[in-house]
């Protein structure tokens, strides 16, 4: 069964809308939810791009259960709620109102008693849209160690680690603050290894990392932390709750990566095609993953190995993008893989691409991610443009712009990482 450019194009977007669909909180979350609490209060909190929707789905999945609270989202990631308040703020990088909304929920869980249940609603997104400073920081000296950690190439688990160490909300605290009421979670994974402690710097989790691996990180990326936040780190007495000492919570993953990407895979069967799942927590610079990326399909294309074809190459995780001093451009990690692919390629014939964010934002545009076919050098070429310098440039997101590639989806209300998939026709 032979794939032209339209067919191919049509099913990489299919697999792509799968996956998203199939880790929707409206379908997916009720299965998933504790027995509704039989006395006490519930009360609801949440963090992330999915948490005002996952706060909607609870509400419609126990529309006789007494509960109120307060979920933080993305802005533009709102969605009608009758019982749970919903707080819109900045991602990647928090605003003034990640700050409230963090503060909120830390007043909602505090003196609950033993019959009391707390829902927290974790997705992709937390970690920016619940800052909570610790004691002796700023706002802006969160947003500062942020900025930074984003540029540096860190993966999401290293961020993460250092966050949990600067905030009165992250790293286990949360839970802590709603002792002794249970708290059980509710989480969409968006982190590679699909670790609770990861999703959202983890608030209800304990956590494994120390201030000595959080002050490690910061040497070893080569940053220059405010005095604040360097006194903050010096402060080993102040530890975040370490595994063993939150017995009174529960952690339920309702959607994975993993999860849609085996949804994919079947959706790609129905398509003629032979999927390969090659992982769903792949890391690493998002260009050189391209790299190996085109090594793998042109295997296929040539010798039939590891799979003969028509196939499709899938993929999730989070890659990394670490700019320089600049200037650069407008780019995410998933067109940035793409443009490392496309210059691998150098316009093979028969091997198309697709990757994408499944929250619908690829970087800091509102760019889910993009399509990449054999001829897109050669369009690219026409209009007078070098994809070898706008890939050194981190200007991928203006690359598939100038040839009406990108994909953009607008909020997708969910997030289990990224999608990649390499279709071999």
């Amino acid at each position: 069964m032979q794939f032209d450019d339209t067919r191919a194009r049509a099913a990489l977007r299919q697999l792509f809308d799968t996956a998203v669909a199939a880790a929707d909180p409206r379908v997916v979350l009720a299965a998933h939810l504790p027995p509704k609490p039989a006395k006490g209060r519930c009360i609801v909190v949440g963090g992330g791009k999915s948490a005002a929707v996952m706060a909607a789905a609870l509400e419609d999945a126990w529309p006789d259960v007494a509960m109120e609270g307060v979920v933080v989202t993305r802005y533009g990631h709102a969605v009608p709620t009758k019982r749970i308040e919903v707080i819109e703020a900045s991602h990647p990088v928090p605003d003034a109102n990640s700050e409230r909304g963090a503060q909120r929920l830390l007043a909602a869980v505090r003196g609950l008693g033993p019959d009391d249940l707390v829902i927290a609603l974790m997705s992709g997104g937390a970690s920016a849209l619940l800052a909570a400073p610790a004691a002796g920081l700023t706002l802006a000296d969160k947003q500062d160690i942020n900025r930074a950690l984003l540029a540096c190439g860190a993966n999401i688990t290293e961020m993460n680690a250092v966050r949990k160490h600067l905030s009165a909300i992250k790293g286990g605290r949360l839970a802590a603050a709603a002792a002794p009421a249970r708290v059980v979670t509710l989480a969409i994974s968006d982190v590679p290894g699909d670790d609770p402690a990861v999703i959202g710097s983890g608030p209800t989790v304990p956590d494994r990392t120390t201030f000595a691996e959080a002050r490690a990180l910061i040497a070893r990326y080569g940053i220059t932390p405010s005095p604040a936040v360097t006194a903050r780190l010096a402060q080993d007495a102040d530890e975040t709750p370490k595994p063993g000492s939150l017995p009174h919570t529960e952690f339920r993953m309702i959607a994975t990566p993993m999860m849609a990407l085996l949804v994919a895979a079947e959706a790609a069967r129905g398509l003629g095609l032979t999927p390969l799942i090659l992982g769903d927590a792949l890391e690493g610079e998002a260009k050189e993953m391209g790299i190996v990326m085109a090594g793998i399909a042109r295997s296929i294309r040539d010798h039939g190995q590891p799979i003969a074809g028509p196939a499709v190459l899938l993929s999730g995780g989070e890659t990394t993008v670490t700019l320089g001093a600049g200037p650069y451009g407008h780019g995410g990690r998933n067109t940035e893989f793409l443009a490392g692919l496309a210059v691998a390629l150098n316009g093979a014939p028969g091997i198309w691409a697709m990757a994408g964010d499944t929250d619908g934002v690829d970087g800091m545009d509102e760019v889910a991610g993009a399509i990449l076919a054999p001829g897109t050098l050669a369009r690219l070429r026409a209009q007078g443009l070098d994809a070898r310098a706008m890939l050194a440039g981190h200007d991928s997101h203006s690359l598939f712009k100038s040839v009406g590639d990108l994909i953009v989806t607008g909020p997708t209300l969910t997030n289990v990482n990224d999608i990649r998939a390499v279709l071999i026709g």
